[in-house]
This record gives structure tokens, C-alpha cells and sequence, in this order.
């Protein structure tokens, strides 16, 4: 009997060993596939992050070429609104003056 009971004890604590055991193993599995989950959503932050930098050249030269291109408009609305004027001053200057309208007395 004390044998039997000696072996139901050390069988009880064998099998919560392996419980233990198995329960670490399991939590080992998860630590591994989060991980493995961590670094595949690092890999795709990585090539997010590249497209997003290449993306981000990209516009800044687009923008470089419109900021040129409305230099180039400003200056020549500048230039045409300058011949513009000219234009007219000659015009005005070649007028000659309007009499003013005689007002008659009441």
C-alpha cells in the first residue's frame, strides 16, 4: 500500500509537471508567433515607410516645378500689366483734354 501510494504521488507530480512544462511551451509558441507577427509588422512599417519617402520626393519635386512655373507666370503678369499701363499713358497722353461742361446759372 505505502508503494502504491509513494507511486500515485509521484505519478500526480509527474503529471503536473508535464502540465507545467506543456503550459511553458505553449506560452513559448505564442511569444514566437508574436514575435514572428512583430517583426512581419515591422517589415511592412519598413516598406510603408520607403513608398511613403519615395512618395514624399516625388511631390516635393512636383512642387519645386510649380513653384517655378508660378514664378514664371508672376513675372510675366508683372511684365504684361507694365506694358498694359504704358499703353494706356500713351493713349491718355495723346487725348486731348475734355472741356468740363459749362453749368448754367439759375
Amino acid at each position: 500500500m505505502v508503494a502504491s501510494l509513494m507511486l500515485d504521488n509521484a505519478l500526480a507530480r509527474l503529471d503536473s509537471a508535464l502540465g507545467q512544462l506543456e503550459a511553458a511551451a505553449r506560452r513559448r509558441i505564442e511569444a514566437e508567433r508574436g514575435r514572428g507577427n512583430l517583426e512581419t509588422e515591422l517589415a511592412l512599417m519598413q516598406d510603408d515607410r520607403a513608398r511613403l519617402a519615395a512618395d514624399l520626393d516625388g511631390a516635393m519635386a512636383r512642387l519645386g516645378h510649380v513653384e517655378t512655373a508660378a514664378a514664371d507666370v508672376d513675372q510675366r503678369l508683372l511684365r504684361a500689366m507694365n506694358v498694359i499701363s504704358a499703353v494706356i499713358e500713351r493713349v491718355q497722353a495723346q487725348q486731348p483734354a475734355e472741356p468740363e461742361p459749362e453749368h448754367e446759372a439759375s
